[in-house]
């Protein structure tokens, strides 16, 4: 029987692990306990960095911009996400749906181009230090910042409305744990040659591209730090580049993964758990990455505590 599909708005059914009941169970304390962690991390990362003065600097405007938008990246998905494992009911509305799909692929490519920025930050901080206050000047910045946020919602309102012009199978079976454009492409039996064109530039430009260039910064940046004299100096250098370098390594080596894969049944199971992991771990391991490998997010994080403890006990008396 010939599968059918039409283009009526009806719920979409997120199947995630519902093969695997005992797994769901498991994963849904997981995923609670990673998501509380998230919240925590990132908005005392985004708590230090604009109390302290001394983190007044492009890096940790970047890490604000950064934490921010894994906040609101994994608060996208993760309830949705929490409420299906938890319950038989696995529905998303079709406009749940779409603006879950429009929120996770804005924040996603802006996520990747601002991985860039922040690694041409760390260019400027190592290859061209007395300039480095001069070139990263507060307007540049922002524009550098808006420009992530912007190109990242570009991408959104080019790939979404594509994607739900699609016909859509009947049984609505989204084999995902999240609306994402391969699984929604998937639901479709129309010709998607378009859309799988479309989706291969896009990866090209916002995962291999930056990769490249991320990974070009950082061949130059470590040719500067083998040129430092002083062993403080070149540790210092080190230690900023390795915890970003880490969280690059984390988001994209999870995200290229899903979206240029083959596609065969093997790698799309596989391809859930990837999507799990840049979607609920990554953001939680990014703030424990900078505070516990920077003396200086460390530090203001310390400042910050004895000031609050010694606001509340004045308050007190």
């Amino acid at each position: 029987m010939a599968t059918v599909c039409n283009g009526s708005h009806s719920d979409f059914i997120l199947l995630g692990f519902s093969d695997k009941p005992f797994l769901e169970k498991i994963l849904f304390w997981i995923i609670l306990f990673f998501y509380c962690l998230t919240l925590m991390g990132n908005i005392v990362i985004i708590l230090v960095s604009s109390k302290d003065p001394k983190l007044h600097i492009p890096m940790y405007f970047f890490l604000s911009n950064l934490s921010f938008l894994e906040l609101c990246f994994t608060s996208s998905c993760v309830p949705q996400m929490l409420l299906n494992l938890w319950g038989p009911e696995k529905n998303i509305s079709y406009t749940g749906c779409a603006i879950q799909l429009y929120i996770f692929t804005w924040l996603g490519a802006t996520e990747c181009i601002l991985l860039v920025v922040m690694a041409v930050d760390r260019y400027v901080a190592v290859c061209h230090p007395l300039h480095y206050t001069i070139i990263m000047c507060p307007k540049l910045c922002l524009q550098l910042a808006t420009l992530a946020w912007g190109l990242g919602l570009l991408q959104a309102s080019i790939q979404t409305p594509t994607t739900f012009e699609l016909p859509f199978c009947s049984h609505r079976r989204v084999d995902d744990i999240v609306c994402e454009v391969p699984a929604l492409i998937q639901l479709s039996s129309a010709d998607t040659t378009y859309n799988e064109i479309q989706m291969s530039i896009a990866s090209a430009v916002l995962l291999v591209v930056p990769l490249i260039i991320i990974l070009s910064s950082y061949g130059v940046i470590a040719k500067a730090v083998l040129r430092i004299k002083s062993t403080a100096g070149r540790k210092k250098a080190l230690g900023t580049c390795t915890s970003h370098l880490l969280v690059v390594s984390l988001f994209y080596g999870t995200v290229t993964a899903v979206y240029l894969q083959p596609k065969n049944p093997y790698t799309h199971e596989r391809g859930k758990f990837l999507t799990l992991f840049y979607t609920v771990v990554t953001p939680t391991l990014n703030p424990l990455i900078y505070t516990l490998r920077n003396k200086e997010v460390k530090g203001a994080l310390v400042r910050l505590v004895k000031r609050t403890w010694n606001a509340q006990s004045s308050s007190v008396h």
